[in-house]
């Protein structure tokens, strides 16, 4: 499989969203547009191979390319990327928006730790549509927490006066606000509710506390506090700042748990 047509192409977008990552921390220290617009065209370009491989994949698995996590950390490195290029041109934001692929080149990274050999034949509880459903709305869901992720930490690294080189720290908050109202919608119909019908359907119960359902409920608890938080306006930006990067971080031990845990989820 290694040197399949998907994993070429996959291994074609490794290395732009890494050149793309260089190039915004040039960006970061020369504030060149340059510089910028060539971030932005090696990221498009490893946007379109993360594409192509995704495609690429599935048409040779006859399957979709979300049944174990190498495939998921690749698709959610798409993801990421679309959900950053939709704030692209917003102007204030940009070294907030050339650091898309640094958060997508990390995903890679950890997907190739992981087999990226493709089944052919699923297990039976992925034999379903709700597959599509369930994870890509979950993925999805969590590409707009990255995005929400950065914007935060960029908030907790500028101090209250905003500082002088990162973008202003209401606009980073607004953004940060924004991507997890369209986030936690998505985390509840996607993470939860369709997988709860899908549990249903494939094991017999909707929910039996499996390490990775638990660990998603603590997740939308997280991000129902920040959202809580945030819109009655009780706690300051740090604060809601802080709970955004522990719901991102809790999000990724999500992702990542139930290859050690074991469970239900440990397929993946």
């Amino acid at each position: 499989m290694q040197g399949s047509l998907d994993m070429n192409l996959f291994w074609v977008a490794f290395w732009c969203y890494l050149a793309a990552t260089v190039g915004a921390s040039v960006y970061a220290g020369t504030r060149k547009a340059v510089v910028r617009s060539a971030v932005f065209a090696v990221t498009v370009v490893g946007l379109a191979a993360n594409t192509a491989a995704l495609i690429a994949r599935s048409v040779a698995s006859g399957h979709p390319p979300l049944s174990n996590l190498f495939e998921y950390l690749s698709f959610f490195a798409w993801a990421i990327v679309v959900g950053f290029l939709f704030i692209w041109r917003k102007k204030g934001l940009e070294l907030l928006t050339v650091f898309a692929p640094t958060v997508a080149f990390a995903m890679m990274v950890i997907a190739s730790l992981f087999p990226t050999e493709a089944s052919r034949q699923l297990i039976p509880a992925l034999q379903s549509y709700w597959l599509w459903v369930h994870v890509s709305l979950a993925i999805l869901a969590e590409a707009a927490f990255a995005v929400a992720f950065v914007a935060s930490l960029m908030c907790l690294i500028g101090d209250e006066r905003g500082h002088r080189r990162l973008p202003d720290r209401e606009l980073l908050d607004s953004i940060a606000y924004g991507a997890i109202g369209i986030g936690f919608p998505l985390f509840t119909v996607g993470a939860l509710f369709a997988g709860a019908v899908w549990a249903q359907r494939a094991w017999g119960s909707p929910w039996s506390w499996d390490p990775k359902e638990t660990s998603s409920l603590i997740v939308w608890l997280v991000y129902a506090i920040y959202l809580h938080v945030r819109r009655t306006r009780r706690g300051s930006i740090a604060l809601t700042s802080g709970l955004s990067v522990l719901g991102f971080a809790l999000t990724i031990l999500t992702i990542l748990g139930s290859r050690f845990l074991g469970g239900l989820h440990s397929y993946g």
